[in-house]
């Protein structure tokens, strides 16, 4: 099963400090000469899978990754139909309606109320 965190770094460093203090009690405890403890033999089988994980991450972040064009491959090509469509008759054109035919442009509406300022100026 993958451990499931980011960085390996600093429970590498962590199980090594630990493996160093469980060796460093032995040797100072019973000597160099007898065998490792459990918790050292623990240890020190946890560090190993702590590194073969750590280079599993690395072979695996050399690989080359999927790119943003292989995803936009169209894999579907549409074909062309067996009969083509009727055409449709074309519609009546609309009346124009009278309001909106005319409208007053910009030159109009300014001198329209250039006139009823004039207006309101002389009453």
């Amino acid at each position: 099963m993958p451990i499931r965190i980011a960085s390996l770094t600093h429970r590498i460093a962590r199980n090594g400090a630990m493996l160093h203090k469980a060796t460093m009690d032995r040797v100072h405890s019973l000597g160099a000469d007898h065998e490792p403890s459990e918790a050292e033999q623990k240890l020190s089988e946890e560090r190993r899978l702590l590194k073969e994980e750590r280079a599993k991450r690395q072979a695996k972040s050399q690989l080359p990754r999927a790119k943003a064009i292989d995803k936009l491959v169209r894999t579907h090509h549409s074909q062309a139909k067996e009969k083509p469509k009727e055409k449709k008759e074309p519609k009546e054109a609309k009346e124009a309606r009278a309001s909106k035919a005319h409208r007053p442009s910009r030159g109009e509406k300014h001198a329209a109320q250039a006139a009823a300022l004039q207006a309101a100026s002389r009453a």
